[in-house]
């Protein structure tokens, strides 16, 4: 028992694992870190945390129930998240050789465009209000300081996540930039999942 957490290693577990599952927040790391550097991946994983951390708090704090009574509400979020990364997935395909980067090389830029595609996931909100209860001791449960230690650790996890994913994509972006092509279909793919992400959030029940 670790602070009214029912099973803190399955806890710790199963948060590394949606870490690694393919989205939104992870092409985001890594096309920040191929166009920024470390700074850049470093500035997106900040940003990555700083949305879950709002999500999460929102969730503690009901607003699941509230989307749930006003489906209105959650379906004009869910629309705007769907459109705002199929946005950007269109923008990375369509980019020709010589064009801005879609995304701003510098760090701040990064921290925002990450909080902005990390907040505009409502799914994400009831997705934390069922999987809480999933590991919570109510016999022990601390109140506000259990979600907090829960809240603390995946901000820790998602930093060392980024962090290594950092490292990896720079130094294989290191590798690609002695053949440029690559790197262009790499983000040509990266945008074409993007758009793949928009239309299944926007469709997805």
């Amino acid at each position: 028992m670790f602070f009214g957490i029912s099973d803190y290693g399955a806890f710790v577990a199963a948060i590394v694992l949606f870490l690694a599952i393919p989205g939104p927040g992870n092409l985001a790391l890594i096309t920040s870190t191929s166009k920024g550097g470390i700074a850049g991946g470093l500035g997106a994983t900040m940003g990555v945390i700083a949305g879950d951390q709002v999500l999460m708090w929102l969730a503690v704090a009901g607003v699941a129930t509230v989307l749930a009574t006003y489906p209105t509400a959650f379906t004009a979020v869910q629309w705007a998240g769907a459109l705002y990364l199929a946005w950007l997935g269109w923008k990375m395909w369509t980019s020709k050789p010589g064009d801005a980067p879609v995304l701003n090389i510098r760090p701040r830029h990064y921290f925002q465009q990450a909080v902005a595609i990390t907040l505009l996931n409502p799914k994400a909100i009831v997705f934390y209000m069922a999987f809480f209860p999933l590991f919570v001791d109510p016999k022990t449960h601390g109140g506000l300081i259990s979600f907090g230690v829960m809240a603390g650790t995946i901000a820790a996890l998602t930093f060392l996540y980024g962090l290594a994913m950092t490292m990896l994509t720079h130094y294989l972006a290191a590798k690609m930039r002695a053949n440029p092509m690559i790197g262009r279909w790499l983000e040509k793919l990266a945008g074409l999942f993007l758009i793949g992400f928009g239309i299944k959030l926007a469709i997805s029940k």
